[in-house]
């Protein structure tokens, strides 16, 4: 960075201190993605695809790089907290950026409880809501102690969980394996490929983490444009790799009929010894997951309640830590409470569908920036859009119906939200 661009003023004011570089949005990015996908994922992608899984992992890639694309060129105009919530509400209208914001704190709610049950499912199977509790609990006060603390233990988790993946690849292609199990799709169903895209799919939505920290970067219309396509594409060569090494390992049939895939692979190779390696790697990697997730979320939801389209209490900041303790606390209350009752596979399907529907959001919005506002074609929202449509119509058909609860309840919320502010303006709704 030259010396102009060091001393650029920032683009928007913030409530928040902007103290995270380049790296740091990298890291936030990576502790979202790495993890979720590995442990959580492709066992259930295994099972819809079999050996097109690899298939299922590039179409994923490709939507998720489209909506990286976009969500990208969105924070670089707007760098402020609340990531689609704030985009949709200035390009596409109000309801639009309600409804994605919507999606997104519901969505990832569920996201939360899925990545804390994981977490205490690997760390003490028979009393993982007990111990997903407690994770929610710990995380929550990390996260209030300030950002800074919340980039060095996501720094921490995510060295930890590389570190089991190089061993789960090496171990992996190092049994007696068969490169026909890796690259042999002909038997696979053409919607179950797009079925596996779709759950993949919720491996690589972490990166608009980055995009909702937008009061919290420095220099953001150069930051978050970087940090979203890096941290994705560090995000695939991973993923590619435990695939491809578990695959030919064991192959698609071994992976979809076990509950720990990644266990399942190792074993497979002369690394036995590193099995119990993997189960703290998965509980690591779904805690970093969790800790990204919370930040996230808490941060839409301060920026929704800072347009009242939340309880504006909800939008208040720490005096002396500078972060949104009042969205965290509320935010991890009703994870808690989810967590209590959670089905862990359905919530992945359920985060997913309102997920993709958050980036279509985000492609629509990308859709109308005008060629000086930004870089590349329009395409890529285009493809990025039907993507989003596509995957979200083949996940499972609870996860559909679920989804479409989720935004037709939003759709009221915010039609009675609108109809409370005209009574108190004394007018109509415009």
């Amino acid at each position: 960075m030259n010396k102009a661009e060091s001393t650029e003023p920032d683009p928007a004011p913030t409530r928040l201190t902007r103290q995270l570089g380049v790296n740091d949005a990298v890291v936030i990015g990576l502790g979202s993605m790495i993890g979720a996908g590995v442990f959580a994922a492709i066992g259930p992608a295994a099972q819809a695809a079999g050996s097109g899984l690899l298939i299922g992992l590039a179409i994923a890639a490709v939507v998720a790089y489209c909506n990286a694309t976009s969500s990208a060129r969105l924070a670089a105009l707007y760098p402020s907290s609340g990531g689609t919530y704030v985009y949709g509400r200035e390009r596409l209208g109000h309801v639009w950026g309600f409804l994605a914001g919507w999606g997104f704190v519901v969505g990832k709610t569920a996201s939360c409880a899925a990545m804390a049950l994981t977490f205490g499912a690997y760390a003490a199977p028979g009393s993982e809501r007990i111990l997903a509790v407690a994770a929610v609990v710990g995380i929550t006060a990390a996260n209030l102690a300030g950002v800074r603390k919340t980039v060095w233990l996501t720094r921490v988790i995510v060295a930890v969980v590389l570190t089991v993946l190089v061993v789960v690849v090496g171990s992996s292609f190092s049994a007696t394996g068969s490169w026909d199990e890796v690259f042999d799709p002909g038997g696979s169903d053409p919607l179950g490929v797009l079925r596996s895209a779709g759950l993949l799919f919720f491996a690589f939505a972490g990166y608009a983490r980055i995009a909702t920290l937008g009061e919290e970067v420095r220099d953001p219309r150069r930051t978050i444009p970087l940090a979203i396509p890096i941290a994705l594409g560090i995000t695939l060569v991973v993923y590619a790799a435990v695939a491809v090494s578990a695959l030919f390992a064991v192959g698609p049939d071994a992976l979809a009929d076990s509950i720990a895939p990644l266990t399942t692979a190792v074993r497979a190779g002369p690394f036995d010894w590193a099995v119990p390696l993997v189960r703290i790697g998965a509980a690591v990697g779904s805690a970093g997951v969790l800790l990204s997730l919370l930040v996230g979320v808490s941060r839409t939801t301060f920026a929704m309640a800072g347009e009242g389209d939340l309880p504006r209490p909800l939008a208040a900041v720490h005096p002396v830590r500078k972060v949104p303790q009042r969205a965290e606390l509320a935010v991890a209350a009703v994870v808690v409470a989810v967590v209590c009752v959670a089905d862990l596979r359905g919530a992945i399907g359920f985060s997913s569908f309102a997920v993709l529907g958050y980036y279509a959001v985000a492609n629509a919005a990308a859709l109308t920036l005008r060629p000086d506002e930004r870089s590349g074609s329009r395409v890529v929202s285009m493809v990025g859009l039907g993507g989003c449509a596509l995957l979200a119509a083949t996940l499972p058909t609870a996860s559909v119906f679920g989804g479409g609860v989720l935004f037709t309840c939003g759709l009221v919320v915010w039609l009675l939200v609108r109809r409370m502010r005209a009574d108190e303006a004394g007018g109509a709704p415009s």
